[in-house]
């Protein structure tokens, strides 16, 4: 397949399209982030060829993560994803899962990136929410059990323990959270997305 050359300020990848190519970037310097009506509002970093952009979200099946613009003329190849995936799982089993770890870990903390850059406190925690919930059957729905101190979870999100804290009680006071202490019910999972924006 013949290398592809496209001119500074491309648009690469769209955040949230399904991956239907994997871009490997041969030459020129790309930068990720979040786009808000065509210009890259949120930049998350820099990465320069040789690169392939969003792989872990190919092999996971997932949509892409962020958006990606050329900064510099970049030549890349396009390879269909399912091409892709097929030389992953040509590989012995132990490299495929291996592989299959370091996706999972670049996609979360691609995610978080993501969530910091773009999201205020409120939909961050309602994303955390949601991604450690689990069904509860004495609760009759979801429910998050803390396992991390507040204040470290706080850090990870980006945000102040006491900003924490006065996200808790707007949640509770908007019904959107339930319960105290080490377990907190999810009373209506589709208004936290709605908040979260996922």
């Amino acid at each position: 397949m013949d290398p592809l050359a496209l001119t500074a300020g491309t648009v690469l990848l769209h955040r949230g399209d399904p991956v239907e190519h994997l871009l490997h970037i041969l030459q020129g310097r790309v930068v990720l982030g979040v786009m808000v009506e065509g210009v890259m509002a949120h930049q998350l970093g820099v990465v320069e060829g040789p690169f392939w952009l969003e792989a872990a979200s190919g092999l996971l099946g997932l949509p892409h993560a962020v958006d990606a613009l050329a900064e510099t003329d970049v030549l890349l190849q396009n390879v269909p994803v399912q091409d892709f995936v097929a030389r992953v799982q040509a590989l012995p089993e132990d490299s495929q899962n291996l592989l299959m770890d370091m996706a999972r870990s670049q996609r979360q903390q691609t995610e978080m990136g993501v969530s910091r850059l773009a999201k205020d406190a409120d939909a961050r925690c309602a994303e955390w929410l949601l991604r450690h919930a689990q069904p509860d059957e004495l609760l009759g729905g979801l429910a998050v059990k803390f396992t991390e101190r507040k204040r470290t979870i706080a850090a990870q999100l980006g945000i102040a323990p006491e900003t924490f804290s006065r996200v808790l009680r707007h949640l509770r006071d908007r019904q959107l959270i339930s319960g105290g202490g080490r377990v907190l019910g999810l009373p209506n999972p589709q208004a936290l997305r709605d908040l979260a924006g996922v």
